[in-house]
């Protein structure tokens, strides 16, 4: 490709940018990653070669996180100008491709998602300002996460101000009926409604009950 071409493609604004928050990677199943001793395929893979952040934050954090990049995958189009990326603690907004190492996790582990924290505040603020500016003026950043904690909100609504949407379903949801929610809606291809962060309602009746989500 030309280089003019090339200049071209990085400098397409991009239409929405889904935004994961973060797994759990200081609990017991990230513990069983971070054993050298581990026999189950995943782990060895992970010590011998690396695995994509999506697979280990899957593994360590379960349902909820399941359903986020589910969902974010099967909504996501590369080729309409839309990008997925997931808040870490330490490394910023990461794309979910990325291969994390055994050092990368316990890195991650070691910085707590503590607002208060430059070293987990500025890589966020900057991530998020990069692609604040590459968002086009009428795109949408959505954040799959709760908005009823300033952990993350309040970093993206300074950046993304009224571009910065939600699910309106996650409202009076726990973390698991999230994740639910979101496998429902990527297996059944219909995509939920959002609504801007600012000035939403982040607390809310709890729904009701999801029906089991069953298997594939």
């Amino acid at each position: 490709m030309p280089a003019g071409g090339t200049v071209r493609a990085q400098a397409r604004a991009l239409r929405r940018v889904f935004l994961l928050s973060p797994a759990r990677v200081d609990g017991v199943r990230a513990g069983y990653m971070l054993n050298p001793e581990a026999r189950f395929a995943l782990a060895q893979r992970f010590w011998n070669e690396g695995l994509p952040l999506a697979d280990v934050f899957t593994f360590t954090s379960g349902l909820y996180f399941r359903g986020k990049i589910t969902y974010a995958q099967a909504f996501a189009r590369g080729d309409a100008g839309d990008v997925v990326r997931v808040i870490t603690s330490n490394a910023g907004l990461v794309d979910p491709a990325r291969r994390l190492t055994p050092e990368d996790l316990r890195a991650f582990g070691g910085v707590p998602i503590d607002p208060t924290d430059a070293r987990y505040h500025e890589p966020l603020r900057r991530d998020a300002q990069a692609l604040a500016r590459r968002l086009a003026a009428d795109g949408a950043a959505i954040l799959l996460g709760s908005i009823a904690t300033g952990k993350y909100r309040d970093v993206l609504l300074d950046c993304f101000g009224e571009r910065l949407m939600f699910p309106r379903e996650f409202v009076g949801r726990g973390d698991m009926s999230r994740g639910g929610l979101l496998l429902r809606a990527a297996r059944a291809g219909v995509e939920l409604d959002y609504e801007v962060v600012a000035g939403a309602v982040v607390r809310g009746k709890r729904p009701p009950r999801l029906a089991p989500l069953g298997h594939r």
